[in-house]
Parts: structure tokens; C-alpha cells; sequence
């Protein structure tokens, strides 16, 4: 068995490369981490049949321990892992951590500092804010399907986040079904779930 040619570097030291990264290019070092439940995809109200992306974390905030145990579980895998920042929001640039082979091919023509030796990518992208959700109504609005995929589909939900917590690993499909029916039957008994 061939050794894979590249270490994974431990979160603090990425984290050190990730910040080094955005603060060669001016944009704000200190970082604030979403997840997939916390973009908002809505319509533009501006431009006609365009998208705008925001993020929410009042709804579903991540608590400090999801970026650890994210970048640990796709450590785990072969794929890259990729540092991506999508905008600035009070000072700070907001990221999400992605992990994908689809990633492997992505050069700095499409805005991605390799890291080969560590099989990472920084993605720092452009300056310019990305707004914060706060209205409960246009988080429940947001478009969740029927739209062009994009580079953050990539990224690690938090009821992932919730089941390597709980049970040491991601549940595959049929678990997650499983476990969905246990609830309701017991919610139909009149059992705490």
C-alpha cells in the first residue's frame, strides 16, 4: 500500500495558514465558521433571475466545537478539504469548510491557493460583505432546491456535525431514516423521543 503523499496539518496550524491567507490579501483574519443550515439562498429582488447569498446563525448557530469535528471527520477521507471564505460580515471573514475530490482540479485561475503537502485549498475570494439573516421570515423563504449547484454544496451539515457527536460517526441514509420513523412512533405512543 502506497503512503498517501501529503500529512494532514492539525486544525490550529491550518487555521494559522487560513488567517496568514486572508490577511496577505486585506481581508479580515479573524474568522466566523458556518455550516450548510446556516446559508440563505433567496431570490435577488434587484436583479431578476439571480440569487443572493446571505447566512444566519440566530436559527441554527453552531456551537465551538462543529469546525473541530468537521475538519477531524474529513480528515479522515482522501478528498481535499478546502478553507472557504464567502464574505465579511462585522469585521470577520465568514467561511465554510468543504471536502471533496470535485475540489482536486479547482487552480488559482478559479481563486484557490493550493496546499499540496496538506491536501487543502484556501479559497479566500473577493472583498465585499455578505449580509447576516436575522428575519425570521426570509430564513423560512430561502431557496433550499431548484437552483445552480455551487461550490458550497460541499460543506458539512450540522445534524452531521449532530451524529458524530452522538454516535462516533455520519449515519448513512437508511440510519437516518430509521431513527427519523423511531420518533415519530414514539411521539405517536406519547414517549419522550
Amino acid at each position: 500500500m502506497n503512503a498517501p503523499k501529503y500529512t494532514r496539518p492539525a486544525l490550529d496550524d491550518a487555521m494559522a495558514a487560513w488567517r496568514k491567507c486572508l490577511a496577505a490579501r486585506g481581508l479580515p483574519a479573524e474568522t466566523r465558521w458556518i455550516f450548510s443550515e446556516n446559508l440563505c439562498i433567496e431570490r435577488s429582488p434587484t436583479v431578476p433571475g439571480s440569487l443572493r447569498l446571505g447566512f444566519q446563525t440566530k436559527f441554527t448557530p453552531p456551537d465551538e466545537e462543529a469546525l473541530d469535528i468537521a475538519y477531524d471527520h474529513f480528515s479522515d477521507t482522501d478528498a481535499r478539504i478546502v478553507f472557504y471564505r464567502l464574505g465579511s460580515a462585522a469585521n470577520q471573514s465568514v467561511c465554510i469548510l468543504l471536502c471533496d475530490s470535485w475540489f482536486e482540479e479547482k487552480t488559482a485561475l478559479e481563486g484557490f491557493e493550493r496546499r499540496d503537502d496538506w491536501k487543502l485549498s484556501f479559497r479566500p475570494g473577493h472583498t465585499g460583505d455578505i449580509e447576516e439573516i436575522t428575519d425570521l421570515k426570509r430564513w423560512v423563504r430561502r431557496i433550499r432546491h431548484d437552483r445552480v449547484f455551487h461550490d458550497f454544496d460541499f460543506g458539512m451539515s450540522l445534524a452531521t456535525i449532530e451524529e458524530i457527536r452522538l454516535y462516533g460517526r455520519a449515519l448513512m441514509p437508511y440510519e437516518r431514516m430509521a431513527q427519523h420513523m423511531l420518533l415519530r412512533l414514539r411521539r405517536m405512543l406519547g414517549q419522550p423521543g
